[in-house]
């Protein structure tokens, strides 16, 4: 006969260990799926500033080679305009922009120019027809002395731009036929302190 057991040896019986709970496959894919989109939003976050501060440096870029187009022009313009009437006015105005070695040597550069406006009374009306960038050059920290840019130069101005200037000017002596003349300029454009100023005047050929 089997034996009986009394409640106190049934009470002794250790119940059987219940399984541990399974994890939370819900939760955990939660959390994988947040850590995922965590990554992917500071990715997102990189990649915008990146690309704001890329397109800043386009648009300051872009906001540079206009002025040193525009400076470039206005320069020239006074330069292909000069005429006996306002020879004077416009010899200060083209020292004035002009920086460097250019600057020390104008008068002896453009002294015979003037002097032969004066004599022949010259009456001379320009325009501009093109200009263009040849050329940028921004140095990077130590490296200020490009062999394509005057020391002195250098030394004073954050950039130096080259720039092509395309012009025509007619001029009109007294009792002689006008004359069609055909400017081809290089001039370097340099950024000193804020301020652009011409260091170099070239008439290519």
């Amino acid at each position: 006969m089997p034996e009986e057991r009394s409640e106190d040896d049934a009470a002794n019986i250790e119940a059987p260990t219940a399984a541990p709970p399974a994890p939370d496959r819900a939760v955990s894919g939660y959390g994988i799926a947040s850590a995922v989109l965590g990554v992917v939003a500071v990715i997102a976050v990189i990649a915008a500033t990146v690309f704001a501060l890329n397109h800043r440096a386009d648009v300051q870029d872009r906001e540079h080679k206009t002025r040193v187009l525009q400076a470039a022009a206005d320069w020239a313009s006074v330069l292909i305009n000069m005429n006996a009437g306002n020879v004077t006015s416009s010899v200060q105005k083209l020292h004035d922009g002009t920086v460097g070695k250019l600057n020390e040597d104008f008068e002896a550069t453009v002294t015979p120019f003037t002097q032969l406006v004066q004599k022949l009374q010259s009456q001379t009306t320009g325009q501009i027809d093109s200009v263009s960038i040849e050329s940028l050059h921004h140095p990077a920290p130590g490296q200020e002395d490009k062999p394509d840019v005057a020391p002195e130069v250098a030394a004073v101005a954050s950039s130096t731009d080259e720039v092509l200037v395309v012009a025509t000017s007619v001029s009109q002596n007294a009792g002689v036929k006008p004359t069609v003349v055909r400017w081809n300029l290089r001039l370097a454009v340099s950024d000193v302190q804020g301020k652009l100023l011409i260091s170099k005047l070239e008439t290519l050929r």
